[in-house]
């Protein structure tokens, strides 16, 4: 094992499952796909923020016409702003 192997650190992760109606599960996955994200990342920056504000972090909708985001890296981005303008705006 290399000196780069054994020093590395791992974070510890789970699985996280829900039940949801079809209905909502199929928007869910289309309306993240529409915001250039996936459903597993939509759900990772979700539960961030939810603890990081503990409790509903934001209110967001979708626009009736908007483009997805070029890049997960433009998505996560995005919701770092936005987080980032929340907590500004709790000081």
């Amino acid at each position: 094992m290399s000196d780069t192997t054994a020093t590395r650190s791992t974070a510890s992760t789970v699985q996280l499952a829900t039940r949801i109606e079809t209905s909502q599960e199929q928007l869910f996955r289309e309306t993240a796909r529409r915001l250039g994200t996936t459903p597993a990342d939509a759900m990772r920056v979700f539960v961030a923020a939810f603890n990081q504000h503990r409790g509903f972090p934001f209110d967001v909708r979708l626009a009736a016409d908007v483009e997805p985001f070029d890049t997960e890296d433009d998505a996560t981005e995005f919701a770092s702003r936005a987080a980032g303008k929340l907590v500004d705006a709790a000081r």
